[in-house]
């Protein structure tokens, strides 16, 4: 049992580290994006941080089965590395028994993939259609920044700033279009206020209400150009009715099961399959990390490491290819979980040693009488 918390803590805690810089990097990479987006006034900045948040437990169920065996391999190649396995084997350990030690790690990191896959992901990622929905409620002006032209093209928007108690946005020009006759006629509009007011009705409808201003519509020069002066305008503006959430990575894990949907049938195999190439990885991982204190630890790192990116890629394709119907949906993925996990046996056989294991001949003396 101490062997076993010994081996476990090893694996564990390079785990956990493994998982943490994966993670950070794939956080980082997200963040730039988003926080372009929120530059470019299409989120607020609040909801960069909630939707990063909501979208952790997604990474980590991809992460958390490549950081288990690149740790498996490090921390069992150091152990060899510096002969501790050699004193574990010559005081009695076998192999088989090793393996076993490291499936119940695996256990333990199955169970926990398990709880990620098939229930937290899921209801994060509902949350974050959810938060998503709510702010695709809020219009262009709720992302304003004073002093900034915000928008691309004959869409655009400047606010010099904005009155603090009341809200009002100060000095504001608005650039759009309207369609006419088939044409996309521009406007501009200029008012020294204006509020956005959502009225409390049924439909919710939402105005911009402008106060003192001047609007352009037309192209200056042409017989239809008009310029009309305004003590009080108002724009409604586009609302966005909330939309039924049945994408498949976020509809609950037992509502799959009952579905026949070719997405919601190669979501369920795909979370399946996170979980179940833990204990093959654990195998091919116990298999190919010894090495020869003379090699070097990462001797056997890379043909590792290109078995697990076969491995993934395989489920990834596949995945589309159930999305798509180019693969029965009966037989799901589980076509390449076999195919690895007869690859994981006969790497342990090679481990094992049950190939080159030859029989020891007895020598025989005749005696001359």
């Amino acid at each position: 049992m101490r062997l076993f918390r010994y081996l476990a803590k090893e694996v564990l805690v390079s785990t956990a580290g493994v998982t943490l810089i994966l993670l950070l990097i794939i956080l980082s990479g997200r963040f730039v994006n988003y926080l372009g987006r929120a530059a470019e006034g299409k989120m607020s900045f609040e909801f960069l941080f909630i939707i990063l948040g909501f979208h952790v437990p997604s990474f980590i169920q991809m992460i958390l089965p490549l950081a288990f065996f690149l740790s498996l391999l490090l921390a069992y190649g150091r152990l060899y590395i510096e002969n501790e396995m050699s004193i574990l084997f010559s005081s009695g350990i076998s192999k088989v028994k090793l393996t076993v030690y490291t499936l119940g790690i695996a256990g333990l990191l199955t169970l926990t993939s398990a709880f990620v896959n098939f229930w937290l992901s899921p209801y994060s990622e509902y949350q974050a259609e959810l938060a998503r929905q709510e702010q695709d409620q809020l219009t262009a002006f709720d992302f304003i920044q004073p002093g900034r032209f915000q928008g691309r093209g004959q869409q655009t928007t400047y606010v010099a700033s904005f009155t603090p108690e009341e809200g009002w946005m100060n000095n504001i020009f608005l650039s759009d279009f309207v369609r006419k006759n088939g044409r996309d006629i521009p406007v501009q509009t200029i008012a020294k206020n204006a509020e956005q007011i959502r009225l409390e009705t049924e439909g919710g409808l939402n105005y911009l209400i402008f106060k003192d201003g001047v609007r352009y519509e037309g192209t200056p020069g042409a017989a239809n150009y008009r310029i009309m002066e305004f003590d009080t305008y108002a724009i409604r503006l586009e609302d966005k009715a909330p939309g039924t959430i049945d994408k498949a990575y976020a509809v609950p894990t037992t509502a799959l099961f009952n579905s026949d949907n070719p997405k919601y049938i190669a979501e369920l195999h795909w979370r399946i399959a996170l979980v179940i190439m833990i204990p093959i990885l654990a195998i091919i991982g116990v298999s190919l990390s010894q090495v020869n204190p003379r090699q070097g630890r990462f001797f056997k790192m890379l043909p590792a490491i290109l078995l697990m990116i076969v491995y993934l890629g395989l489920l990834i394709w596949g995945k589309t290819a159930l999305e798509k119907g180019k693969i029965p949906l009966h037989l799901g993925l589980w076509w390449a979980h076999g195919t690895f996990a007869i690859i994981a046996y006969l790497l342990f056989l090679q481990f094992n040693q049950t190939f080159s294991r030859k029989k020891a001949k007895i020598p025989t003396t005749k005696e001359n009488i």
